[in-house]
């Protein structure tokens, strides 16, 4: 049994869900989003709520039908509110910037690194260490996010690098064997 997938989905004002065969279409204020659904689950509007029915009982139904109404739920709230990671630049000489259709980075390489931006995501800098990718597709805005974090993860001694906003970086201990001794 699937509680997740038994939750309904309440549905804002300004937003409107329409089902057709096989396919749920959310569209809202900051734009429209769709997806496909296998025939074992069956959506079903009412008012304001959006609630997920297994056509048969078998365990893989259940894990449907909670998969479903996780990406529907990331729909709505999409194209409702939108979805937002920061990215912080730790290192000496690192920053960036955005330049046209392109994220351009000085992260300590022998070359600027550049990044092409996707046209379903919206990214700036509000300073030279930071970065703030936004758009109504949670994968889409993630995906971006890591590819950039990709670019030159964070160091464990000194913290340089890329990290998320949120993100703990576990700090390792330097070499201590040769200090203090005469």
């Amino acid at each position: 049994m699937s509680r997740i997938g038994n939750k309904a989905i309440s549905i804002p004002s300004g937003v409107t869900v329409s089902v057709e065969k096989g396919k749920v279409t959310v569209t809202g204020p900051k734009g429209t989003l769709a997806q496909e659904i296998k025939s074992c689950i069956t959506p079903r509007v009412d008012g304001s709520k959006l609630t997920f029915v297994k056509n048969d009982a078998e365990q893989q139904t259940d894990a449907m039908q909670g998969l479903y109404r996780a990406l529907i739920a990331n729909m709505v709230k999409g194209v409702s509110e939108g979805f937002t990671k920061n990215l912080l630049i730790n290192g000496v000489g690192y920053k960036a910037q955005v330049s046209g259709n392109k994220l351009v980075m000085n992260l300590g390489l022998s070359h600027q690194v550049e990044m092409e931006i996707w046209p379903d995501v919206k990214v700036t800098c509000p300073s030279i260490t930071e970065i703030k990718i936004e758009g109504i597709d949670k994968q889409r805005v993630g995906q971006f996010a890591s590819n950039v974090r990709d670019k030159r993860p964070v160091e464990p001694y000194h913290g340089y690098g890329i990290r998320y906003s949120d993100e703990v970086v576990n700090r390792k201990v330097g070499k201590t064997s040769g200090k203090g001794k005469k």
